[in-house]
């Protein structure tokens, strides 16, 4: 069974909480704390979207790297 919600490395949780700000604010989205349920899908998708662009590029930089 996968859940969707299972950090792999549950350290990280606070990191991506604040890269999720950090892209949010990138895009122009204005994410708030706490519930953000008024927020569109697109907007959602560009936060997601934008986080995992940058994830990708990260480790493609480190994998050049070694």
């Amino acid at each position: 069974m996968t859940n969707s919600n299972y950090k792999v490395v549950p350290e990280a949780r606070e990191a991506l909480n604040k890269f999720k700000y950090e892209v949010a604010s990138e895009v122009g989205v204005n994410l708030k704390q706490g519930y953000n349920g008024d927020l569109s899908s697109r907007d959602a998708g560009r936060i997601g979207g934008n986080m995992v662009k940058k994830l990708i590029e990260t480790a493609e930089r480190q994998m050049a790297n070694k």
